[in-house]
Protein backbone atom coordinates (compact mmCIF):
# COMPACT_ATOMS: atom_id res chain seq x y z
CA UNK A 1 0.00 0.00 0.00
CA UNK A 2 1.44 3.35 -0.81
CA UNK A 3 2.05 5.88 1.97
CA UNK A 4 -0.22 8.69 0.29
CA UNK A 5 -2.92 6.15 0.22
CA UNK A 6 -3.05 5.77 4.15
CA UNK A 7 -6.12 7.77 5.30
CA UNK A 8 -5.45 8.94 8.04
CA UNK A 9 -2.44 11.23 6.57
CA UNK A 10 -3.73 11.79 3.31
CA UNK A 11 -6.96 13.41 4.48
CA UNK A 12 -10.95 13.08 3.15
CA UNK A 13 -11.86 14.57 0.26
CA UNK A 14 -15.66 14.51 -0.86
CA UNK A 15 -16.81 15.21 -3.79
CA UNK A 16 -19.33 17.31 -4.26
CA UNK A 17 -21.78 19.43 -1.57
CA UNK A 18 -25.70 19.46 -0.82
CA UNK A 19 -26.90 17.46 1.99
CA UNK A 20 -24.95 14.06 1.44
CA UNK A 21 -21.41 16.46 0.67
CA UNK A 22 -21.87 18.99 4.07
CA UNK A 23 -23.63 16.67 6.18
CA UNK A 24 -20.72 13.85 5.61
CA UNK A 25 -18.16 16.49 6.18
CA UNK A 26 -19.86 18.20 9.13
CA UNK A 27 -20.11 14.58 10.83
CA UNK A 28 -16.68 13.54 9.84
CA UNK A 29 -14.50 16.54 10.67
CA UNK A 30 -16.24 16.20 14.47
CA UNK A 31 -15.29 12.37 14.24
CA UNK A 32 -11.56 12.54 13.26
CA UNK A 33 -11.23 16.32 14.69
CA UNK A 34 -10.57 17.76 11.19
CA UNK A 35 -10.06 21.14 13.24
CA UNK A 36 -7.22 19.82 15.61
CA UNK A 37 -3.31 19.58 14.51
CA UNK A 38 -3.67 16.20 15.33
CA UNK A 39 -7.13 15.44 13.67
CA UNK A 40 -7.50 13.45 9.95
CA UNK A 41 -8.19 16.75 7.87
CA UNK A 42 -11.62 17.22 5.50
CA UNK A 43 -11.56 19.02 2.63
CA UNK A 44 -14.72 19.41 0.15
CA UNK A 45 -14.82 20.31 -3.13
CA UNK A 46 -18.25 21.29 -4.86
CA UNK A 47 -18.95 23.06 -8.18
CA UNK A 48 -20.29 26.73 -8.30
CA UNK A 49 -22.30 25.26 -11.33
CA UNK A 50 -24.15 22.99 -9.99
CA UNK A 51 -27.84 23.25 -7.69
CA UNK A 52 -29.69 21.09 -5.29
CA UNK A 53 -31.65 18.40 -6.09
CA UNK A 54 -33.81 18.67 -3.23
CA UNK A 55 -36.59 16.07 -3.73
CA UNK A 56 -37.51 15.78 0.01
CA UNK A 57 -37.13 18.03 2.51
CA UNK A 58 -38.31 15.88 5.45
CA UNK A 59 -36.59 13.63 7.36
CA UNK A 60 -36.74 10.87 9.92
CA UNK A 61 -35.86 10.96 14.17
CA UNK A 62 -32.12 10.62 13.89
CA UNK A 63 -31.72 13.28 12.62
CA UNK A 64 -32.18 15.43 15.77
CA UNK A 65 -29.15 13.11 17.32
CA UNK A 66 -27.15 13.88 13.77
CA UNK A 67 -27.51 17.59 14.49
CA UNK A 68 -26.54 17.51 18.30
CA UNK A 69 -23.53 15.18 17.41
CA UNK A 70 -22.16 17.88 14.77
CA UNK A 71 -23.15 20.63 17.10
CA UNK A 72 -25.63 22.56 15.65
CA UNK A 73 -28.26 23.80 18.04
CA UNK A 74 -31.96 23.33 17.76
CA UNK A 75 -33.26 26.98 17.25
CA UNK A 76 -30.28 27.52 15.19
CA UNK A 77 -31.35 24.84 12.60
CA UNK A 78 -35.26 26.17 12.53
CA UNK A 79 -34.46 29.73 12.01
CA UNK A 80 -31.52 29.20 9.34
CA UNK A 81 -33.32 26.38 7.23
CA UNK A 82 -36.93 27.53 7.25
CA UNK A 83 -37.81 24.70 8.74
CA UNK A 84 -40.23 23.32 10.89
CA UNK A 85 -41.51 20.06 13.02
CA UNK A 86 -42.47 16.77 11.64
CA UNK A 87 -44.56 14.30 14.16
CA UNK A 88 -45.16 11.67 11.07
CA UNK A 89 -47.42 11.07 7.57
CA UNK A 90 -50.51 11.46 7.10
CA UNK A 91 -51.42 8.82 4.30
CA UNK A 92 -54.47 9.93 2.07
CA UNK A 93 -56.09 7.58 -0.22
CA UNK A 94 -53.50 4.81 -0.19
CA UNK A 95 -56.01 2.14 0.76
CA UNK A 96 -59.18 3.24 -1.61
CA UNK A 97 -59.71 5.51 -4.29
CA UNK A 98 -61.69 8.86 -3.41
CA UNK A 99 -65.16 8.10 -3.49
CA UNK A 100 -65.09 3.88 -2.12
CA UNK A 101 -66.47 3.34 1.17
CA UNK A 102 -64.00 3.38 4.31
CA UNK A 103 -61.64 5.61 6.01
CA UNK A 104 -60.20 7.76 3.33
CA UNK A 105 -56.49 8.23 5.12
CA UNK A 106 -54.60 6.98 7.96
CA UNK A 107 -51.35 8.21 10.11
CA UNK A 108 -47.78 7.10 10.74
CA UNK A 109 -46.77 8.50 13.91
CA UNK A 110 -42.93 9.02 15.08
CA UNK A 111 -43.97 8.07 19.07
CA UNK A 112 -43.98 4.29 20.01
CA UNK A 113 -47.18 2.67 20.91
CA UNK A 114 -47.74 3.20 24.15
CA UNK A 115 -46.82 0.22 26.55
CA UNK A 116 -46.53 1.17 30.81
CA UNK A 117 -42.94 -0.23 32.02
CA UNK A 118 -43.04 -4.18 32.67
CA UNK A 119 -46.62 -3.95 30.89
CA UNK A 120 -47.89 -5.88 27.77
CA UNK A 121 -48.01 -4.78 24.54
CA UNK A 122 -51.21 -3.22 23.02
CA UNK A 123 -50.88 -4.83 19.45
CA UNK A 124 -53.10 -7.98 19.74
CA UNK A 125 -55.99 -6.40 22.07
CA UNK A 126 -56.23 -3.58 19.53
CA UNK A 127 -56.29 -6.62 16.61
CA UNK A 128 -58.88 -8.50 18.92
CA UNK A 129 -60.77 -5.06 18.81
CA UNK A 130 -60.70 -3.92 22.47
CA UNK A 131 -60.02 -0.04 20.95
CA UNK A 132 -63.39 -0.22 19.19
CA UNK A 133 -63.07 0.94 15.97
CA UNK A 134 -59.89 3.45 16.54
CA UNK A 135 -57.16 3.45 14.34
CA UNK A 136 -54.34 1.85 15.32
CA UNK A 137 -51.90 4.66 15.44
CA UNK A 138 -54.91 6.85 17.35
CA UNK A 139 -55.56 3.86 19.71
CA UNK A 140 -51.95 3.19 21.26
CA UNK A 141 -50.60 6.84 21.12
CA UNK A 142 -51.54 10.77 21.41
CA UNK A 143 -49.62 12.06 18.96
CA UNK A 144 -52.29 11.94 16.11
CA UNK A 145 -54.68 13.68 17.92
CA UNK A 146 -51.91 16.38 18.76
CA UNK A 147 -50.58 16.20 15.03
CA UNK A 148 -54.51 16.30 13.21
CA UNK A 149 -55.02 19.45 15.63
CA UNK A 150 -51.45 21.28 14.18
CA UNK A 151 -50.43 21.51 17.88
CA UNK A 152 -46.18 20.68 17.81
CA UNK A 153 -44.70 17.67 19.58
CA UNK A 154 -42.47 19.68 22.25
CA UNK A 155 -42.67 22.73 24.87
CA UNK A 156 -40.74 25.81 24.66
CA UNK A 157 -38.76 24.57 27.94
CA UNK A 158 -37.98 21.64 26.66
CA UNK A 159 -34.39 20.98 26.05
CA UNK A 160 -33.30 20.46 22.51
CA UNK A 161 -33.90 17.67 20.24
CA UNK A 162 -36.28 16.89 23.45
CA UNK A 163 -39.70 16.88 23.73
CA UNK A 164 -42.62 14.68 25.28
CA UNK A 165 -43.60 13.23 21.32
CA UNK A 166 -41.09 11.80 18.97
CA UNK A 167 -40.67 14.18 16.03
CA UNK A 168 -38.32 14.93 13.33
CA UNK A 169 -38.28 18.00 10.42
CA UNK A 170 -39.19 19.41 7.83
CA UNK A 171 -36.88 21.99 5.62
CA UNK A 172 -35.74 23.83 3.34
CA UNK A 173 -32.69 21.51 1.60
CA UNK A 174 -31.17 24.22 -0.18
CA UNK A 175 -30.78 26.67 3.17
CA UNK A 176 -29.68 23.57 4.98
CA UNK A 177 -27.21 22.85 2.76
CA UNK A 178 -25.74 26.49 3.25
CA UNK A 179 -25.68 26.00 6.86
CA UNK A 180 -24.20 22.97 7.11
CA UNK A 181 -21.11 24.46 4.80
CA UNK A 182 -20.93 27.00 7.51
CA UNK A 183 -20.62 24.83 10.19
CA UNK A 184 -18.39 22.54 8.83
CA UNK A 185 -15.93 25.52 7.41
CA UNK A 186 -15.99 26.40 11.69
CA UNK A 187 -15.14 22.66 12.21
CA UNK A 188 -12.14 22.86 10.41
CA UNK A 189 -13.89 21.79 6.80
CA UNK A 190 -11.43 22.87 3.99
CA UNK A 191 -13.89 24.27 1.61
CA UNK A 192 -12.80 24.37 -2.23
CA UNK A 193 -14.69 25.35 -5.67
CA UNK A 194 -13.88 23.66 -8.66
CA UNK A 195 -15.32 21.71 -11.26
CA UNK A 196 -14.38 18.53 -12.07
CA UNK A 197 -12.83 17.57 -15.31
CA UNK A 198 -11.35 13.73 -14.81
CA UNK A 199 -10.60 11.42 -11.85
CA UNK A 200 -7.26 9.70 -12.41
CA UNK A 201 -6.62 5.89 -11.35
CA UNK A 202 -3.35 4.66 -9.95
CA UNK A 203 -1.67 1.40 -10.82
CA UNK A 204 -3.60 -0.59 -8.09
CA UNK A 205 -7.16 0.59 -9.65
CA UNK A 206 -7.80 3.05 -6.81
CA UNK A 207 -8.16 6.90 -6.82
CA UNK A 208 -4.93 8.63 -7.52
CA UNK A 209 -6.63 12.39 -7.70
CA UNK A 210 -8.90 14.20 -8.81
CA UNK A 211 -8.34 17.11 -11.14
CA UNK A 212 -10.28 20.42 -11.44
CA UNK A 213 -10.27 22.88 -13.46
CA UNK A 214 -10.05 25.56 -11.32
CA UNK A 215 -7.92 23.83 -8.38
CA UNK A 216 -5.78 21.29 -10.73
CA UNK A 217 -5.49 17.71 -9.03
CA UNK A 218 -6.65 17.27 -5.54
CA UNK A 219 -5.40 14.43 -3.59
CA UNK A 220 -6.37 12.49 -0.43
CA UNK A 221 -6.43 9.22 1.73
CA UNK A 222 -9.92 8.82 1.21
CA UNK A 223 -12.16 9.76 -1.20
CA UNK A 224 -16.00 10.09 -0.86
CA UNK A 225 -18.72 10.26 -3.67
CA UNK A 226 -21.07 13.06 -2.92
CA UNK A 227 -21.74 14.03 -6.77
CA UNK A 228 -25.51 12.83 -7.19
CA UNK A 229 -26.47 10.63 -9.51
CA UNK A 230 -24.02 11.65 -12.26
CA UNK A 231 -21.64 9.22 -9.74
CA UNK A 232 -18.71 10.95 -11.03
CA UNK A 233 -16.31 8.31 -8.66
CA UNK A 234 -17.97 5.37 -7.80
CA UNK A 235 -19.97 4.82 -11.20
CA UNK A 236 -17.99 6.69 -14.25
CA UNK A 237 -14.12 6.26 -12.37
CA UNK A 238 -14.59 2.81 -10.78
CA UNK A 239 -17.43 1.29 -12.75
CA UNK A 240 -19.63 0.14 -9.49
CA UNK A 241 -23.08 -1.24 -11.14
CA UNK A 242 -25.90 0.04 -10.10
CA UNK A 243 -29.05 -2.25 -9.26
CA UNK A 244 -32.39 -1.39 -10.49
CA UNK A 245 -35.28 -2.09 -8.41
CA UNK A 246 -37.67 -0.30 -10.70
CA UNK A 247 -39.27 -3.68 -10.92
CA UNK A 248 -40.53 -3.06 -7.35
CA UNK A 249 -40.64 0.40 -6.63
CA UNK A 250 -42.19 1.71 -9.72
CA UNK A 251 -42.22 5.71 -9.69
CA UNK A 252 -39.39 7.68 -11.44
CA UNK A 253 -40.18 10.82 -12.49
CA UNK A 254 -40.97 14.14 -9.66
CA UNK A 255 -42.61 17.31 -10.42
CA UNK A 256 -42.70 19.96 -7.75
CA UNK A 257 -43.81 23.25 -6.96
CA UNK A 258 -43.55 25.74 -4.16
CA UNK A 259 -46.34 27.34 -3.31
CA UNK A 260 -47.02 29.98 -0.48
CA UNK A 261 -49.07 30.05 2.02
CA UNK A 262 -52.96 31.97 1.31
CA UNK A 263 -52.28 34.18 4.52
CA UNK A 264 -48.92 34.35 6.81
CA UNK A 265 -50.57 33.17 9.95
CA UNK A 266 -51.67 30.02 8.32
CA UNK A 267 -51.72 27.09 10.45
CA UNK A 268 -48.27 24.87 9.63
CA UNK A 269 -49.48 21.01 9.71
CA UNK A 270 -46.95 18.96 11.70
CA UNK A 271 -46.81 15.97 9.35
CA UNK A 272 -46.47 15.04 5.77
CA UNK A 273 -49.40 14.78 3.97
CA UNK A 274 -49.06 12.03 1.56
CA UNK A 275 -51.89 11.66 -1.25
CA UNK A 276 -51.93 8.83 -3.43
CA UNK A 277 -53.36 9.57 -7.10
CA UNK A 278 -54.12 7.57 -10.35
CA UNK A 279 -49.83 6.86 -11.04
CA UNK A 280 -48.45 7.85 -8.10
CA UNK A 281 -48.31 10.33 -4.97
CA UNK A 282 -47.58 13.88 -3.90
CA UNK A 283 -46.04 15.04 -0.51
CA UNK A 284 -47.35 17.99 0.58
CA UNK A 285 -44.64 19.62 3.08
CA UNK A 286 -45.41 22.95 5.08
CA UNK A 287 -42.54 24.88 5.93
CA UNK A 288 -42.54 28.47 7.35
CA UNK A 289 -43.12 30.55 4.48
CA UNK A 290 -44.46 27.93 1.99
CA UNK A 291 -45.59 24.35 1.22
CA UNK A 292 -42.65 22.17 -1.44
CA UNK A 293 -45.50 20.13 -2.60
CA UNK A 294 -44.72 17.47 -5.42
CA UNK A 295 -46.10 14.48 -7.89
CA UNK A 296 -43.71 11.28 -7.85
CA UNK A 297 -45.09 9.12 -10.65
CA UNK A 298 -44.55 6.20 -12.72
CA UNK A 299 -43.42 6.78 -16.60
CA UNK A 300 -44.96 3.92 -17.62
CA UNK A 301 -48.06 4.56 -16.52
CA UNK A 302 -48.61 8.55 -17.10
CA UNK A 303 -46.64 11.32 -19.08
CA UNK A 304 -45.36 14.31 -17.80
CA UNK A 305 -48.32 16.81 -18.95
CA UNK A 306 -51.01 14.57 -17.06
CA UNK A 307 -48.71 14.66 -14.39
CA UNK A 308 -48.53 18.23 -13.78
CA UNK A 309 -51.87 18.91 -14.25
CA UNK A 310 -52.92 15.93 -11.82
CA UNK A 311 -49.70 18.35 -9.58
CA UNK A 312 -52.08 21.35 -10.34
CA UNK A 313 -55.37 20.07 -9.62
CA UNK A 314 -54.47 19.13 -6.44
CA UNK A 315 -52.99 22.51 -5.32
CA UNK A 316 -55.88 23.75 -6.92
CA UNK A 317 -55.83 28.22 -7.16
CA UNK A 318 -53.08 28.20 -5.14
CA UNK A 319 -50.68 26.77 -8.68
CA UNK A 320 -51.81 29.38 -10.38
CA UNK A 321 -49.22 31.27 -12.16
CA UNK A 322 -46.34 29.23 -10.44
CA UNK A 323 -43.72 27.37 -12.77
CA UNK A 324 -43.29 23.48 -12.36
CA UNK A 325 -39.84 21.76 -11.92
CA UNK A 326 -39.13 18.13 -13.31
CA UNK A 327 -36.65 15.30 -12.54
CA UNK A 328 -36.28 12.09 -13.61
CA UNK A 329 -35.21 9.21 -10.73
CA UNK A 330 -32.71 6.87 -11.07
CA UNK A 331 -34.77 4.17 -8.61
CA UNK A 332 -32.32 1.48 -7.38
CA UNK A 333 -28.61 1.13 -5.78
CA UNK A 334 -24.92 0.25 -5.34
CA UNK A 335 -24.72 -3.33 -3.75
CA UNK A 336 -21.28 -1.83 -3.60
CA UNK A 337 -20.93 1.94 -2.38
CA UNK A 338 -16.63 1.31 -1.18
CA UNK A 339 -14.55 0.34 -3.46
CA UNK A 340 -10.49 0.67 -2.66
CA UNK A 341 -10.30 4.20 -1.60
CA UNK A 342 -13.35 5.70 -2.65
CA UNK A 343 -17.16 5.54 -0.77
CA UNK A 344 -20.64 6.73 -2.35
CA UNK A 345 -22.94 8.78 -0.08
CA UNK A 346 -26.18 9.95 -0.92
CA UNK A 347 -27.68 9.84 -4.91
CA UNK A 348 -24.18 8.38 -6.15
CA UNK A 349 -24.57 5.45 -3.86
CA UNK A 350 -28.52 5.03 -4.38
CA UNK A 351 -31.94 6.36 -4.84
CA UNK A 352 -35.30 4.83 -4.00
CA UNK A 353 -37.56 7.13 -3.30
CA UNK A 354 -38.95 10.13 -1.20
CA UNK A 355 -41.20 8.15 0.60
CA UNK A 356 -40.64 7.95 4.48
CA UNK A 357 -37.41 10.53 4.13
CA UNK A 358 -34.84 7.47 3.58
CA UNK A 359 -32.46 9.41 2.05
CA UNK A 360 -31.36 11.47 4.11
CA UNK A 361 -31.75 8.94 6.78
CA UNK A 362 -29.27 6.80 4.70
CA UNK A 363 -26.71 9.72 4.16
CA UNK A 364 -26.64 9.91 7.97
CA UNK A 365 -26.34 6.05 8.13
CA UNK A 366 -23.28 5.94 5.75
CA UNK A 367 -21.43 9.04 7.60
CA UNK A 368 -21.51 7.29 10.92
CA UNK A 369 -20.53 4.06 9.17
CA UNK A 370 -17.60 5.83 7.73
CA UNK A 371 -16.56 7.67 10.75
CA UNK A 372 -16.69 4.40 12.37
CA UNK A 373 -14.74 2.56 10.14
CA UNK A 374 -12.26 4.95 9.18
CA UNK A 375 -9.32 3.09 7.81
CA UNK A 376 -6.53 5.60 9.74
CA UNK A 377 -3.84 2.48 8.67
CA UNK A 378 -4.75 2.40 4.68
CA UNK A 379 -7.19 -0.62 6.16
CA UNK A 380 -9.73 -0.36 3.46
CA UNK A 381 -10.69 -3.78 2.39
CA UNK A 382 -11.79 -4.93 5.69
CA UNK A 383 -13.91 -1.12 5.99
CA UNK A 384 -15.48 -1.67 2.45
CA UNK A 385 -16.55 -5.27 3.53
CA UNK A 386 -18.41 -3.89 6.49
CA UNK A 387 -19.42 -0.91 5.00
CA UNK A 388 -20.74 -2.80 1.76
CA UNK A 389 -22.68 -5.55 3.83
CA UNK A 390 -24.86 -3.06 5.98
CA UNK A 391 -25.55 -0.57 3.63
CA UNK A 392 -26.71 -3.15 1.02
CA UNK A 393 -29.17 -5.17 4.18
CA UNK A 394 -30.46 -0.95 4.27
CA UNK A 395 -31.40 -0.49 1.13
CA UNK A 396 -32.89 -4.24 1.51
CA UNK A 397 -34.54 -3.66 4.07
CA UNK A 398 -36.32 -0.46 2.99
CA UNK A 399 -37.47 -1.56 -0.32
CA UNK A 400 -38.91 -3.85 1.68
CA UNK A 401 -41.12 -1.26 3.56
CA UNK A 402 -41.55 0.85 1.41
CA UNK A 403 -43.33 -1.50 -1.07
CA UNK A 404 -45.48 -2.41 1.65
CA UNK A 405 -47.22 0.95 1.42
CA UNK A 406 -48.23 -0.01 -2.09
CA UNK A 407 -48.34 -3.37 -2.21
CA UNK A 408 -51.50 -3.48 0.24
CA UNK A 409 -54.14 -0.86 -1.61
CA UNK A 410 -57.13 -1.87 -2.11
CA UNK A 411 -57.64 0.54 -5.53
CA UNK A 412 -58.30 -1.01 -8.77
CA UNK A 413 -58.94 2.25 -9.79
CA UNK A 414 -55.55 2.23 -12.53
CA UNK A 415 -52.85 -0.23 -13.65
CA UNK A 416 -50.13 1.36 -11.41
CA UNK A 417 -52.19 0.25 -8.39
CA UNK A 418 -53.27 -3.22 -9.71
CA UNK A 419 -49.86 -3.66 -10.81
CA UNK A 420 -48.22 -2.76 -7.48
CA UNK A 421 -50.67 -5.50 -5.70
CA UNK A 422 -49.43 -8.31 -8.18
CA UNK A 423 -47.92 -10.61 -6.08
CA UNK A 424 -44.95 -10.65 -9.15
CA UNK A 425 -43.70 -7.47 -8.19
CA UNK A 426 -43.44 -7.90 -3.98
CA UNK A 427 -40.04 -9.01 -3.37
CA UNK A 428 -39.55 -12.63 -1.79
CA UNK A 429 -38.57 -11.17 1.89
CA UNK A 430 -41.50 -9.28 2.00
CA UNK A 431 -43.80 -11.92 0.93
CA UNK A 432 -42.73 -14.39 3.54
CA UNK A 433 -43.29 -11.76 6.03
CA UNK A 434 -46.97 -10.74 4.99
CA UNK A 435 -47.36 -14.65 5.11
CA UNK A 436 -46.07 -14.66 9.04
CA UNK A 437 -47.93 -11.83 10.19
CA UNK A 438 -51.01 -13.13 8.98
CA UNK A 439 -51.55 -14.97 11.78
CA UNK A 440 -48.94 -12.45 14.44
CA UNK A 441 -48.24 -9.11 14.23
CA UNK A 442 -45.02 -7.53 13.06
CA UNK A 443 -42.58 -8.31 16.06
CA UNK A 444 -38.88 -6.63 17.29
CA UNK A 445 -37.32 -10.06 16.29
CA UNK A 446 -38.58 -9.87 13.09
CA UNK A 447 -35.96 -6.79 12.50
CA UNK A 448 -32.01 -6.50 12.91
CA UNK A 449 -32.06 -3.51 14.53
CA UNK A 450 -28.66 -2.23 13.31
CA UNK A 451 -29.46 -2.45 9.79
CA UNK A 452 -33.07 -1.12 10.20
CA UNK A 453 -33.84 2.17 9.17
CA UNK A 454 -37.58 1.90 10.82
CA UNK A 455 -38.54 0.19 14.39
CA UNK A 456 -40.84 -2.32 14.47
CA UNK A 457 -43.59 0.25 15.20
CA UNK A 458 -43.52 1.72 12.02
CA UNK A 459 -44.35 -1.42 10.33
CA UNK A 460 -46.84 -1.81 12.25
CA UNK A 461 -48.08 1.56 11.31
CA UNK A 462 -48.24 1.12 8.07
CA UNK A 463 -49.61 -2.65 7.85
CA UNK A 464 -52.65 -2.08 10.29
CA UNK A 465 -53.48 1.93 8.35
CA UNK A 466 -53.45 -0.48 5.03
CA UNK A 467 -55.79 -2.81 6.89
CA UNK A 468 -54.16 -5.76 6.43
CA UNK A 469 -55.88 -8.48 8.47
CA UNK A 470 -53.96 -10.46 11.23
CA UNK A 471 -55.66 -13.82 12.51
CA UNK A 472 -54.49 -14.13 15.75
CA UNK A 473 -54.45 -17.00 17.60
CA UNK A 474 -56.13 -17.66 20.56
CA UNK A 475 -52.89 -18.48 22.42
CA UNK A 476 -51.79 -14.33 21.38
CA UNK A 477 -54.40 -12.85 23.81
CA UNK A 478 -54.71 -13.06 27.77
CA UNK A 479 -58.63 -12.79 28.60
CA UNK A 480 -57.32 -11.98 32.04
CA UNK A 481 -55.73 -8.59 30.10
CA UNK A 482 -58.84 -7.63 28.29
CA UNK A 483 -60.16 -5.43 30.74
CA UNK A 484 -57.19 -4.00 31.68
CA UNK A 485 -56.17 -3.34 27.77
CA UNK A 486 -59.44 -1.79 27.18
CA UNK A 487 -58.67 0.83 30.38
CA UNK A 488 -55.01 1.75 28.65
CA UNK A 489 -56.88 2.60 25.35
CA UNK A 490 -59.51 5.13 26.91
CA UNK A 491 -56.35 6.02 29.54
CA UNK A 492 -54.23 6.92 25.76
CA UNK A 493 -56.95 8.74 24.85
CA UNK A 494 -57.83 11.55 28.18
CA UNK A 495 -54.11 11.68 27.82
CA UNK A 496 -54.08 12.73 24.09
CA UNK A 497 -56.66 15.52 25.61
CA UNK A 498 -54.33 16.67 28.36
CA UNK A 499 -51.30 16.31 25.65
CA UNK A 500 -53.20 18.44 23.69
CA UNK A 501 -53.96 21.45 25.97
CA UNK A 502 -50.30 21.70 27.00
CA UNK A 503 -48.20 21.28 23.34
CA UNK A 504 -48.33 24.99 21.42
CA UNK A 505 -49.55 25.37 18.23
CA UNK A 506 -47.29 24.52 15.93
CA UNK A 507 -46.54 27.89 14.04
CA UNK A 508 -46.10 29.51 17.86
CA UNK A 509 -43.53 26.67 18.72
CA UNK A 510 -41.40 27.14 15.51
CA UNK A 511 -42.03 31.23 15.84
CA UNK A 512 -40.83 30.80 19.45
CA UNK A 513 -37.54 28.84 18.34
CA UNK A 514 -36.87 31.16 15.19
CA UNK A 515 -37.65 34.56 17.91
CA UNK A 516 -34.83 32.56 20.67
CA UNK A 517 -32.57 31.98 17.75
CA UNK A 518 -32.27 35.63 17.19
CA UNK A 519 -31.78 37.28 20.49
CA UNK A 520 -29.07 34.65 21.47
CA UNK A 521 -26.46 35.75 18.53
CA UNK A 522 -27.10 32.79 15.77
CA UNK A 523 -26.96 34.02 12.26
CA UNK A 524 -29.68 35.23 10.47
CA UNK A 525 -31.40 32.70 8.00
CA UNK A 526 -29.20 31.84 4.98
CA UNK A 527 -29.81 32.83 1.82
Amino acid sequence: MQADKTAARGGVLIVGGGTAGWLTACFLAKQLGAGRPDGVPVTLVESPEFGIIGVGEGTFPSIRGTLAAIGIDEARFIRSCNATFKQGISFRHWVRAPGQAGPASYFHPFSQPSQRQGGFELLPYWLAGDAGDAGFAAAVTMQQRVADAAHGPKRVHDPDFLGPLNYAYHFDAARFAALLAEHGRSLGVRHVLGNVERVELDGQGMIGAVHTAEQGALRAGLYVDCTGFRARLIGDALGAPFKRVDDVLFVDRAVTLQVPYATPDAPIPSYTISTAHEAGWTWDIGLQGRRGIGYVYSSRYTDDARAEQVLRDYIGAGADGLEARRLALQVGYRETQWVGNCVAVGLSGGFLEPLESSGIGLIEAAAYLIGFLFPHGGEFAPAARQFNAQMRERYERIVDFIKLHYCLTQRTDSRFWSDNADPASIPASLRDRLEQWQTRPPHRLDFVTDLEMYPPSSWQYVLYGMEYATRLHPSALDPARRAAARQEFATIAQVAGKALADLPPHRALVDHFCNRAAHSGNPRHVA
